[in-house]
């Protein structure tokens, strides 16, 4: 898009018309899902994807009938609409139960030409799922650790001392896209830079970043790249990136009757088709509403850019709103980037503490209300240890997305003020 063209802007009425779940009541109050991070609605062409593929077309891969061609040729589809998705080739592209096993799978492999002396960069900031499979082969290869540490005033990464972390011996750097937890979009493209100028390879986890943001792998020239679908309006799978070199390079542990072709070198034992075709319609809604935005949008890739144009753009009004409003509710303690100037480095997702009042009674409280919202840690176990919040609840967390409305936003500060003067 050109610095002079305007964003498409985004139907609000066509987006929450294809999400059947948003129309429910709680107490007689309309549910207001503000639960994206841990979890996304689905289209209803979503759901029918999947149970059109369970009533027709059930059958395992490879065989010589009818309904297992249609797998096969599903399976296909599905894989070239991610590859759209991640601006990919289709045989880049590996589905699997979610990104914390995909990466477990991956850390193995890696790990098995890593030996002692070797060093791997991991952050404070990420998931837990993009930490632990490294912490354990490390722990296994007997490699050496280095921690990137953050920024406590905004949470957001501290990038000297990333940079200072990677040398001559580094040969991984694991990042995230954006934090589950506060929001913060970490500055990817460098990171991968920074990694590559050392020799070692980038492995990214953009399971958060999925709904908000263009996810661009040839532009960011990572090495890995890791999503789950149901972050991003479709089911509870996983997808790995991995750069063709990479796929075919490393060894997978599998069993011996499967395939050295790659992708499927790296999807070990029945996969979850059903769910696969969910992902197929998943992209397909994101597609159909980008060509909605922009009906000269031609290509399924260039459709889904138009998409996330319009779904940033709506978000970063929501954003604006809410966090206007949160900063003026007594006693409230906002994590990560406030400055409007700068929402270019967070998407809508929000952390926060009130005096008096625990994450688990606020999010209690809320959900009684009709706003679904998440306490704890959300698996960012280093980040809410090093903000020395883990041991008394966390964060409230309030995850905004673009099927979510100003109207949401203004009734969910109304809820959290009455909470506060109660």
């Amino acid at each position: 898009m050109s610095t002079t063209e305007a964003a498409p802007a985004l139907d609000l009425t066509y987006v929450r018309s294809q999400f059947p779940s948003l129309s429910q009541t709680v107490n007689g109050h309309p549910a207001a899902f503000l639960d994206g991070p841990g979890g996304t609605q689905v289209p209803q062409r979503v759901i029918d994807a999947m149970s059109a593929y369970l009533r027709r077309d059930n059958a395992n891969t490879g065989g010589a009938y009818a309904t297992s061609r249609h797998t096969d040729a599903m399976i296909a589809e599905a894989r070239a609409a991610m590859a759209d998705f991640l601006h990919c080739s289709a045989d880049e592209v590996a589905f699997g139960p979610n990104m914390t096993t995909l990466t477990f799978a991956i850390s193995r492999a890696i790990g098995r030409d890593l030996k002692p002396g070797d060093e791997i960069v991991v952050t404070r900031l990420d998931h837990d799922a993009n930490v632990s499979p490294w912490l354990a082969m490390a722990e296994d290869r007997g490699i050496t650790v280095r921690w990137a540490e953050i920024n406590e005033n905004d949470c957001t990464l501290d990038m000297a001392d990333f940079a200072a972390k990677i040398n001559k011996n580094t040969k991984l750097v694991a990042a995230g896209y954006a934090s589950n937890a506060v929001g913060t979009i970490n500055p990817v493209k460098e990171i991968v830079r920074l990694a590559h100028a050392a020799g070692a390879l980038a492995y990214i986890d953009a399971v958060h970043y999925g709904p908000h943001g263009l996810i661009d792998v040839a532009a960011l020239d990572c090495d890995f790249l890791a999503c789950s679908t149901y972050k991003f309006f479709g089911p509870h799978m996983g997808v790995l990136f991995g750069k063709r070199e990479h796929l075919r390079g490393f060894r997978p542990y599998k069993v011996r009757p499967l395939t050295d072709a790659i992708p499927y070198r790296w999807e070990w034992g029945t996969l979850n088709h059903e769910c696969i075709a969910g992902i197929g319609a998943c992209v397909e809604y994101l597609a159909d509403l980008g060509r909605h935005t922009r009906p000269e949008a031609t290509t399924r890739r260039a459709a889904i850019e138009a998409a996330y144009e319009a779904i940033h753009e709506h978000e970063r009004e929501l954003l604006k709103r809410i966090i206007s409003g949160l900063l003026k509710i007594p006693h409230l303690k906002l994590y990560g980037i406030a400055d409007p100037a700068r929402f270019d480095q967070r998407c809508a997702t929000l952390a926060l503490r009130i005096d008096g009042h625990t994450p688990l009674e606020l999010a209690t409280q809320l959900g009684d209300r009709g706003f679904f919202t998440w306490d704890g840690n959300y698996y960012a176990l280093n980040l809410t240890e090093q903000l020395d919040v883990e041991k008394s609840g966390g964060f409230l967390r309030i995850g905004l997305v673009h099927y979510n409305t100003v109207d949401e936003v203004d009734r969910l500060l109304a809820a959290l003020r009455e909470i506060v003067r109660a």
